[in-house]
């Protein structure tokens, strides 16, 4: 079995360094890069010893995105609740093993690690295969109905009552819907709930939607291309709320190519509250997700279940706020 002195050499420091980096001692000032290393070099040794001070294990934590890396540049949403995760785990002293679905082989990866944390839509045999390999796992951005499995997701329901409850107070009564369409490994198509519930807001309240029904894919392109469609057939709602931030980017632009302002001709929402929305022109009014929370809460709370193991699975759902700003107007 490996010891401090044995990680202490791999990794060129003190044996004291190590020990400390392993009780997560936050007086010790050594860079993140070094921090890392100690945990890099741990974990690669199979180091399980617990520490006399502190009682503490180092566990790695295994992260599945099912974004490539490259989608996961373009559309923010998804590297924001990384980054959450990854820095709990950096502040706990918790090794990380990242995997993307687009990796080869990415289960393979997977099978030292002590917990998982999906970030994602997955199949029902990927989540059969994930619980297989870890006692510790939480799924993010994925409502699952199982009661032994702990999910975060955010509360839709609330966010889209109050994204309609805001256009409509400014007077809309025809508000399309540009959305995009995800599916799982199976092929299965994953319905997206900001669909259904604006489907359901609109018949409540008597609001005119149906010819302003599009779905595409959750990217700036898809937002352009369908934004195009609507413009072509020469009738225009007076709002229109977008499922992401960048499919409202791409509206926005094909707008702004045609000559239609901004608020003063259609007014736009997004969803997510991306870093770029508060720089368009205008200024993108949307509904912030707390994305960053998630990721940090999961590896909380998956962390908590490695130490302390409950019986009880927990489904949390996080509440969105609206970020108004200056791309919806009063008609």
């Amino acid at each position: 079995m490996a010891t401090i002195k044995d990680i202490a050499v791999s990794a060129g420091v003190s044996s004291a360094t190590v020990s400390r980096i392993l009780n997560n001692d936050n007086t010790l000032n050594v860079s993140p890069e070094t921090r890392q290393k100690v945990l890099d070099t741990a974990h690669a040794l199979n180091y399980k010893k617990k520490s006399r001070a502190s009682g503490k294990s180092v566990y790695t934590l295994g992260i599945v995105q099912w974004f490539s890396p490259q989608e996961e540049m373009e559309d923010n949403y998804y590297l924001l609740i990384r980054q959450g995760i990854e820095d709990f785990c950096m502040q706990n002293c918790i090794h990380v093993v990242r995997t993307y679905k687009a990796d080869v082989n990415y289960m393979d990866s997977l099978k030292n690690v002590d917990a998982l944390v999906c970030v994602g839509k997955f199949s029902a045999s990927e989540i059969k295969r994930f619980r297989e390999m870890a006692s510790g796992i939480i799924f993010l951005d994925m409502p699952i109905d199982d009661m032994g499995i702990s999910t975060i997701t955010l509360d839709f329901e609330h966010a889209m009552q109050m994204g309609m409850d805001y256009l409509t107070a400014l007077g809309h009564r025809k508000i399309g819907f540009l959305g995009g369409k995800e599916y799982l490994a199976d092929q299965t198509l994953f319905p997206d709930m900001r669909k259904t519930l604006f489907i359901k807001y609109c018949e409540k309240y008597g609001v005119i939607y149906k010819p302003y029904v599009l779905e595409e894919t959750y990217t700036i392109e898809a937002g352009y291309q369908m934004m195009q469609r609507l413009i072509e057939s020469e009738d225009l709602p007076t709002a229109i709320i977008a499922s992401s931030d960048p499919i409202a980017f791409g509206a926005l632009r094909a707008l702004n190519d045609k000559g239609i302002k901004v608020p003063q001709d259609i007014s736009l929402m997004g969803f997510d509250d991306t870093s770029l929305s508060s720089f368009t022109s205008p200024p993108l009014t949307t509904i912030h997700a707390p994305a960053y929370d998630m990721g940090s809460f999961g590896a909380n709370i998956v962390f908590n279940i490695l130490k302390q193991h409950p019986a009880t699975a927990m489904k949390i759902k996080l509440p969105c706020q609206l970020m108004e700003r200056q791309s919806c107007r009063k008609l």
